[in-house]
């Protein structure tokens, strides 16, 4: 998709959405953020939030439910990844559940595919590298990730595209990684990199403002030798 050939500013929807705690901690960052981008948004889009649970299948559920009501023209699921330093975009979703711990429900899905009939790889539609360049430009910790793990947040990032495919053709979608917050690592008394939510949701901004103004990416190096 062409610049030119994206929504008005006025007609555009973005649905934005994060995940409900889990793992024991008593807050999800990707949440707090979401929520924080919602009460900042200034922009013309209109902005749709959705707080997902973080349960194999009953997420995507979600998901899809709050794609339908909304009829997004972007999607940007967001999610925990404990241990990164900055924002994280992720490139690729694999066909792939596998659960180093239970999901919010107790399933924990070992070596089972997302999709049986699906293929084994959905590859994000977001300018990626263009909004790292954009959040690191303004100070914003970002990196380009190559990987969304086997858990939930992988889960939701291949469903999505999957349903962009079957049922939303003209959308476009992705999935953002997001650090621990200082609330969190204090909280564990460790020494994990963290981001202050409010440092997350700007991020996240100008990852929406970016794919919004230009759906093209940068040709820029972004690979990693593990």
């Amino acid at each position: 998709m062409n610049p030119t050939d994206q929504p008005s500013r006025s007609r555009a929807t973005i649905l934005l959405t994060g995940f409900a705690p889990f793992g024991g901690e008593a807050v999800n960052p990707s949440w707090q953020a979401v929520q924080h981008v919602a009460a900042m948004w200034d922009r013309p889009e209109r902005l749709e939030i959705a707080e997902l649970p973080v349960v194999f299948g009953a997420s995507a559920d979600a998901l899809l439910a709050a794609m339908r009501r909304t009829r997004p023209d972007l999607v940007v699921a967001v999610g925990q990844a404990g241990g990164r330093a900055g924002v994280t975009p992720e490139r690729v979703a694999i066909n792939i559940d596998d659960a180093r711990i239970p999901d919010n429900a107790g399933n924990q899905p070992i070596d089972e595919p997302i999709d049986p009939a699906g293929p084994a790889a959905w590859f994000t539609t977001l300018p990626v590298k263009r909004a790292v360049a954009a959040m690191r430009e303004r100070g914003i910790p970002a990196a380009l990730s190559n990987s969304a793990g086997t858990y939930v947040c992988n889960h939701i990032f291949y469903q999505l595209m999957r349903f962009i495919a079957a049922e939303f053709p003209a959308t476009r979608g992705g999935f953002v990684h997001v650090p621990f917050s200082p609330e969190q690592v204090a909280a564990a008394g460790t020494a994990q990199p963290s981001l202050p939510v409010e440092t997350i949701a700007s991020g996240l901004i100008v990852l929406l403002e970016t794919a919004l103004d230009l759906a093209d990416d940068l040709a820029l190096p972004g690979g990693a030798e593990h």
